[in-house]
């Protein structure tokens, strides 16, 4: 029989299953939850009522999280010399053009966000094989693909992410950290819902928001009530 560990044990005593919880009772149970050696993010696991088979029904936005995500977002630019330095200027992590493609060919992908100006974008496109697996592929829906290279990394630095449903009708992100006082955790998962439900595709029949987790990185999922947030949805 599979030892349990004392964490695990401690876990089942405080999550009742199949129990669905308010946000923020669900939140408080993840703060109560063993404690380990690093700050755990916070996850959002959100289930749509649409059909990705349909080009019509693909859900992808960005937006900013009031409180930030608590993470460092590493930002890289592929950008032509005035502009690679314009991004460098305000923060971004690198910046350049045929050496960092070259560099991204040979599998570098140690970043978070890749923009790109869009004469860039024939180059960037030789890359897809590298960067869409690992959703690092620059779009112009999420503003990755920009002339505003400033702008965009000032954005994304200063907590604009983005969201995108995958192919089983879900939105995973991350929203914030376990330290993050109450009020600052339930803000940045309320704006991340009203983003996802101004994204709703007009063809999206029913109920939009079919379920909801939140879950710390190493704690339990926990199924949320829907119809107990005050957010206004569906």
């Amino acid at each position: 029989m599979k030892k349990r560990s004392k964490r695990y044990k401690t876990l089942v005593q405080i999550v009742e299953t199949g129990r669905k919880y308010t946000l923020e009772k669900a939140i408080e149970i993840l703060k109560q939850s063993p404690s380990v050696k690093f700050d755990e993010s916070i996850e959002v696991s959100l289930k749509l009522g649409v059909d990705t088979k349909r080009s019509d029904q693909q859900v992808r936005s960005t937006f900013f999280l009031p409180h930030g995500s608590g993470k460092q977002i590493s930002v890289v630019v592929l950008a032509k010399q005035e502009k690679a330095k314009e991004a460098l200027e305000v923060g971004a992590d690198e910046a350049g053009g045929q050496e960092l493609i070259d560099k991204i060919k040979s599998g570098w992908t140690d970043f978070d966000v890749l923009v790109a100006t869009p004469d860039m974008m024939r180059e960037v496109g030789q890359l897809g094989k590298i960067l869409g697996p690992r959703g690092l592929m620059p779009t112009p829906k999420a503003g990755s693909v920009t002339t505003d290279v400033k702008g965009a990394v000032k954005d994304l630095k200063r907590g604009k992410i983005e969201f995108k449903v995958d192919k089983n009708g879900v939105v995973n992100n991350c929203v914030g950290k376990l330290s993050f006082p109450m009020n600052y955790i339930v803000e940045n998962i309320e704006s991340f819902l009203y983003a996802v439900f101004k994204a709703k595709p007009i063809s999206s029949k029913g109920h939009f928001f079919r379920s909801l987790f939140i879950s710390s990185t190493m704690g339990a999922g926990l199924k949320i009530d829907i119809h107990s947030l005050s957010l206004k949805l569906d």
